[in-house]
């Protein structure tokens, strides 16, 4: 099944990723409920620390937008802890992770991948 961002366009958001001490890249494209894609790719930092994963700029690129209900999100690579944990400050516990990787979609849903988030 294509996602509805569709392969092509998420190597293209992919490859323009800022990685120059991993050299690792990866993409994502997070799906609203009402169908609107929005994009991202990591960025990393000489100070580490500071480097931002592809899953929170498409999150962040969403919510300056003032989207707040998300439908699923598809991302090149497996999600951190860190990301999951900014995730679930976001989704519900049947939003979709899918990763497309090697030229194969894996579905999650979130509470599969991170099934007891930090919540106040």
């Amino acid at each position: 099944m294509m996602s509805e961002c569709g392969g092509e366009e998420l190597e293209k958001i992919k490859k323009m990723a800022h990685a120059p001490y991993s050299g690792h890249r990866v993409g994502a494209c997070l799906i609203t409920q009402d169908g609107k894609e929005y994009f991202g790719f990591n960025i990393e930092n000489a100070s580490y620390s500071l480097t931002i994963c592809a899953e929170r700029v498409a999150f962040v690129h969403a919510l300056l937008n003032g989207e707040r209900n998300f439908k699923r999100i598809y991302v090149t690579d497996f999600p951190c802890g860190a990301c999951l944990q900014f995730m679930a400050e976001f989704v519900q516990d049947d939003f979709e992770i899918v990763v497309v990787k090697d030229g194969e979609e894996k579905r999650f849903k979130f509470r599969e991948l991170y099934p007891h988030p930090f919540r106040l």
